[in-house]
Order: C-alpha cells, then structure tokens, then sequence
C-alpha cells in the first residue's frame, strides 16, 4: 500500500505537467498560426490594393489612348478648380489624405476628423488674372458629428464692352463671377470607417445674366490600419443643370411684320441650353511609410479621376512632415490626361503654437506649361 501511495502522485504529476507542456505548445502553436493568418491577410488585402490601383491606372491609359474627351460640355467649370496649398502641392492626390477644412472639397468624409474647431482661408492669383478664394470652416460636436461651412469665390475685374460696330469699346463696363457656398456634414461610423457629405448652392452671373443651381458631395474614408494604408473615394457635383437668365435675353419683336397696325415691340425672351454640371469621381489610397520614426512622417498618395467632362487620370504627390511643424511637398498632376498644361507642383508650410492654437502657412506652386503658373496661400488656425 506504501509503495502503491508513492507510485500514483508520481504518475498524477508526470500526466498533469505533460498536460502542461502539451498546452502551452498547442497555444504557441495557434499563436503561430494566427500570426501566420494575419500576415497572409494582410499580403492578400496589399494585394487587393495594389491591383485595383494597377486597375484604376490600365483605365486611364486605355481612355489616353482612345482620346475620346468631352471638354466644354459643361458648365461652372470653377467647381474644377482644386482647393488648398496642402492638396494642390502634393499633385492633387489627396482625398484619402484630407483632414483640414479644404476636405469639405476632396472629400466630406474628411472632415470627421477634426477633433474641434478648424478656419482656412486660401487665396490665388488664377490663370487670366482671374482671383480665386476659399474659405472654410468645421466644428466638431462629438457623438453628433462634424459640420462644416464652405465658399468658393471666382471673380475678376471689369471688362470694356465691344461690339462689331464699336471694336475699340463702348464705353460700358461688365464682370463675370462664379460662387458655391456649402454647408457639410461628415461623422465616423467606426474608429476606422467616415463618411460625409457636402451640399451646396452655386451661382455664376456674367453682366446681367445669371444662372443658378444645387449639387451634392458625398465621400468615405477607410483607414485600413495595414501599413498605415487608408482609401477615399469621392463623387463630386452631382446636381441639377444650369442654365442663363436675365435681362439681356429680352428682346423686342414683330410677330407677324406682314401685318399693318399691330404692336411691333412684343418683349420675348431667348432660352439658353441647360448643361450639366461636372460630376467627378476620385478614388484614392495613402500610406505614411514613415509612421512618426524619428518625429518624421512621410505620405505617399495617389488619386485615381473619372470625370464626366474630360479623359480619365492619375495625379501623384506625397508629403514630408518633421515634428509636424515642417511640411515639404510635392507631386504630378494629370498623368495619362491628354494635351495637359498641368504637372509638377510642389511646396511647403509651418505650424506655430500660440496660446493652445495651431496656426498653419502653406504654399504650393502648381505649373501650367504655357499658362504659365499659378501661386496659392493658406492661412489654418485649428482650436
């Protein structure tokens, strides 16, 4: 019985610690295998991306080479006018990137990530002595969402009124402007997935005619935490046509001139064709290869466009950042575009503290071959 006794904790302890190290090799072993899951997971989403990038760019080449455009056959071609110093350096590709008040034009969904409150004001010297101004401002409300207020502000100075009879001018003066004024909404569904929208009014007027309508943005974001690797996409002025009005269309005429004694001034009016807006659809991936080693980051972006007026293309553009506090940038816009002006850009900004506020100066220089080159300013104060 003593021997018996000595003998069977001896064999509960040798199978309970075989169990042991039975369990924890069978732990390191799933351990193992979900890394291994994870990784593959993570190879095969890269994958996906990459080959809808590859995708987006066979597209565009395809559409290069069809040369098939449809230039000029909308209206409010402003709303085209890419926004920001930020954005516009890095070659326009930024609608996975944008997280200031200019995303309310990239990509509502940008916007949900303003953590208070964040003012921008951008001003250029456009092509043609045109001016060219965008203001914007978000407030967060927290579980409620983000909103946001935006307008866009073409104008130029008089023009001296000619006709066939008087070339040289008749003395009479005249403008034209172009205006959209938004007001946006954008919310983070998850801690990885936002969306957004943008509604806005726009108005162009040219001497005493004027034409009117409404558009919708609506944009996501996926930040897809492989890599530092987010997605946006983005369709943009999708709305009701716009057609001219005004008091310049009315004219005075004799219905019938073979009749005697009828009223030869009956006001009558010229109808102008309504034309669509400019619908563009971006789609565009991001990644911060250096993901704040050192106090630096780096961004490398790319948008894919299809828009409804113009051949499919790609813009390129990527930004440096030291400490957040210096910013250098640069990228390419209108890869594959067909009879282009549009290239290289590039520029830089600084954020300064003061009293708990961030204040940001950006500038971008953006070619335009025989156009010549545009210089845009930005001033952001972020609470």
């Amino acid at each position: 019985m003593k021997t018996d006794n000595l003998i069977f904790p001896f064999h509960v302890a040798q199978s309970y610690g075989s169990r042991i190290h039975r369990n924890r090799s069978l732990h390191r072993a799933q351990r193992i295998h979900r890394g291994a899951i994870q990784s593959m997971n993570g190879a095969v989403t890269m994958k996906k991306t990459i080959l809808i990038i590859g995708a987006l760019i066979a597209f565009a080449m395809q559409s290069y080479a069809q040369g098939v455009t449809k230039v000029g056959t909308t209206a409010s071609n402003f709303l085209g006018i890419d926004v920001g110093p930020r954005g516009t350096a890095m070659g326009s590709a930024f609608a996975s990137v944008a997280d200031d008040p200019t995303a309310m034009y990239w990509n509502p969904a940008g916007i949900a990530h303003i953590q208070n409150m964040d003012v921008l004001f951008s001003n250029s010297r456009w092509i043609a002595d045109l001016s060219f101004n965008y203001a914007g401002a978000v407030l967060s409300l927290g579980d409620l969402g983000n909103f946001g207020l935006n307008a866009t502000f073409v104008t130029m100075g008089e023009i001296e009124q000619t006709t066939i009879l008087r070339p040289e001018g008749t003395g009479v003066y005249f403008d034209a402007a172009s205006y959209a004024f938004g007001l946006t909404y954008a919310r983070n569904l998850t801690d990885r997935f936002a969306i957004g929208m943008n509604a806005k009014y726009i108005n162009e007027q040219m001497y005493n005619e004027t034409a009117g309508g409404f558009a919708l943005d609506i944009g996501a974001m996926f930040d897809t935490q492989l890599y530092g690797l987010k997605l946006g996409m983005c369709i943009s002025n999708y709305g009701t046509k716009m057609q001219l009005s005004g008091r310049d269309l009315t004219v005075q005429v004799d219905p019938d001139p073979s009749l005697n004694g009828n009223n030869p001034n009956i006001n009558s009016d010229f109808h102008t064709d309504a034309y669509d807006l400019p619908i563009l659809l971006r789609v565009s991936a991001s990644m911060d290869v250096l993901k704040g080693a050192l106090g630096s980051n780096l961004i490398i972006a790319a948008d894919a466009l299809h828009p409804s007026d113009d051949v499919e293309s790609v813009n390129i553009g990527g930004e440096y950042s030291y400490n957040q506090t210096l910013f250098l940038r640069c990228g390419f816009k209108g890869l594959f575009a067909k009879d282009t002006e549009q290239g290289l850009t590039y520029g830089g900004g600084i954020c300064a503290s003061i009293s708990g506020m961030n204040m940001y100066f950006d500038y971008s220089y953006i070619s335009f071959g025989k156009l010549n080159y545009v210089n845009m300013f930005s001033v952001r104060l972020g609470l």
